[in-house]
C-alpha cells in the first residue's frame, strides 16, 4: 500500500476509533444526566423547606451542591458535544469579528510575552455554526496555545473563506464517512451514528471558511498528536486540565458538519484548523419565544411518561408544585393503554429513551396521530437518535438535567404560550 492508502487507512481507524468512544461517552452521558436531573431536583426542593432557609448552616451547604450539579452538567455538555448529541442553533457567524473580540480579551489576561496576531481575508463570508459553541471551541484552542508557550510567543489567528478542503482535512471527511458506514453496518441497526454523514452536507457544497490558530509553541509529538481529539486525554498536570478542549471543538464541527485538522511538530508550534461550512443564505437563530405566566399551567391536565422511577418522582413533584393534575407511567406501553379508557391529556411529557420498550417519539407519534390537540414535550439527557429526527421536528424538547422554572418555560412552549 502506497504513501496515500497508509494515510487513508490510518485516518480511517482513527474516525472509526473517535466513533465508538462517542457512543460510549454519549451513553455515559445520558446516564449521568439522569442522576444529575435527580441530584439537582432534589437540592432544589431543599432548598426551598422553610427550615432550610431558616438555618444559616445548612443553606450554604445546599447552595453548594446545587453549584457542583451544575458543573456536573457542563461536563456532561462537554460530552455530548464530543459525541456529537447537543442541540445547536446555527447562525451566520462573522468568525473575524469573533476573533478580534476574543483577543482583545486574552490581551488583559496573558502574559505580556505573548503576542496576538489577527490576518482576515477581505470580504470574507460568514460561516453557519452555533456563535456560542464556536466562540467556546476557540477561547479552549486559544487557552491550550497559550499554555503551549510558557516563556511566551505568538498566537497567529487566521479568517479565509475556502472553496476546496486540503487534502488532509477531506481524508478526514472521507474517512469519517467510511467509519459512519463501518458502524451503521455492524451492529445491523436502523440507527447510525450521526444525524447527516458529513460529506452530503448542503452546506459543506458550498464551500467552508477557514478559521487557524496557530501557536509557536512546544508543539507535540505524533504519539500525542494521534490522541489529541479523545475526551479526557491530556498532557497537563493534574488539576491543569479536563482533557475535554479539543474533544470538545472536535465533536461541534463535526456536528455544525465540517471539519478540524491540527498540525503539530514537537518545537515547531501547533495549528488547529477549523474548517465550517460558508453561509449561503441567511441563517438566523433559534430564539426561544419568551416564556409565558406559570399561572397558565394551574390545572392542566398532563401524562408523564419516563422510565427511571427516581427521574420521575423530581418531574412529578415539579409538575405538582405548577399545579398541575398528572398521570404517570413508566412505560409508552402502558401510556397508551391507559388512553384507552381515559380522555387524552393536554399536555404530553416523556423521556426519548425509554428503556427496552417504545420510545418516547414513537409514543408521541401514536398519541399525537389519534389526538392531535395534545401538546408534547419531550426530555432527554441527550439528542435523539437520527430516525427520531423527524419526528422532533416540531416537538418542543427539554434538556436534562432541569430546574423546575426550566421545566416550566418548556411546558409554556409546547403549549404554544408566550
Amino acid at each position: 500500500m502506497n504513501s496515500a492508502g497508509n494515510t487513508e487507512e490510518q485516518l480511517r481507524q482513527h474516525a472509526q476509533r473517535m466513533e465508538s468512544v462517542g457512543q460510549l461517552t454519549g451513553g455515559m452521558a445520558h446516564d449521568f444526566n439522569n442522576l444529575l436531573t435527580v441530584i439537582q431536583g432534589n437540592l432544589q426542593a431543599l432548598q426551598e423547606l422553610p427550615s432550610v432557609q431558616g438555618d444559616p448552616a445548612t443553606t450554604p451547604l445546599v447552595n453548594a451542591a446545587l453549584r457542583a450539579a451544575r458543573r456536573g452538567a457542563e461536563l456532561t455538555r462537554s460530552l455530548l458535544a464530543f459525541s456529537r448529541r447537543q442541540k445547536l442553533a446555527p447562525a451566520a457567524v462573522d468568525a473575524t469579528e469573533m476573533l478580534r473580540a476574543l483577543l482583545a480579551m486574552l490581551r488583559r489576561t496573558v502574559d505580556p510575552r505573548m503576542q496576538l496576531e489577527l490576518h482576515a481575508a477581505a470580504s470574507c463570508p460568514p460561516c453557519v455554526a452555533d456563535p456560542v459553541l464556536l466562540e467556546a471551541a476557540l477561547l479552549n484552542i486559544a487557552l491550550n496555545a497559550r499554555d503551549a508557550m510558557p516563556d511566551g510567543g505568538t498566537l497567529s489567528c487566521s479568517v479565509a473563506p475556502c472553496d476546496a478542503l486540503p487534502e488532509a482535512a477531506q481524508a478526514d471527511i472521507d474517512a469519517a464517512g467510511a467509519a459512519h458506514s463501518v458502524a451503521h453496518s455492524a451492529d445491523g441497526a436502523a440507527r447510525a451514528l450521526d444525524a447527516e454523514p458529513p460529506e452530503t452536507t448542503e452546506a459543506g457544497a458550498g464551500g467552508f471558511v477557514a478559521i487557524a490558530l496557530r501557536d509557536t509553541g512546544t508543539g507535540m509529538p505524533q504519539a500525542v498528536l494521534e490522541r489529541v481529539f479523545e475526551p479526557f486525554y491530556t498532557t497537563k498536570e493534574p488539576g491543569r486540565g479536563t482533557g475535554l478542549g479539543l474533544s470538545t471543538a472536535y465533536g461541534f464541527v463535526k456536528q455544525s458538519q465540517g471539519t478540524i485538522v491540527v498540525e503539530s511538530e514537537p518545537g515547531r508550534g501547533t495549528c488547529v484548523t477549523l474548517y465550517l461550512p460558508r453561509e449561503r443564505r441567511a441563517v438566523a437563530r433559534t430564539v426561544a419565544p419568551r416564556a409565558g405566566s406559570t399561572g397558565a399551567l394551574q390545572g392542566l391536565d398532563a401524562m408523564l411518561v419516563e422510565d427511571d422511577l427516581e427521574v420521575m418522582a423530581v418531574s412529578l413533584s415539579f409538575l405538582q408544585h405548577l399545579g398541575c393534575r398528572v398521570r404517570a407511567y413508566a412505560s409508552g406501553e402502558h401510556a397508551l393503554l391507559a388512553l384507552e379508557r381515559e380522555p387524552p391529556p393536554t399536555l404530553l411529557v416523556s423521556d426519548v429513551a425509554l428503556g427496552e420498550g417504545m420510545r418516547g417519539t414513537e409514543l408521541a407519534r401514536n398519541v399525537q396521530g389519534r389526538w392531535p390537540q395534545v401538546a408534547v414535550l419531550l426530555m432527554s439527557g441527550y439528542l435523539p437518535e437520527p430516525n427520531d429526527g423527524a419526528t422532533l421536528a416540531g416537538a418542543e424538547v427539554l434538556t436534562k438535567p432541569f430546574s423546575r422554572e426550566e421545566l416550566a418555560s418548556a411546558m409554556l412552549r409546547a403549549l404554544g404560550t408566550t
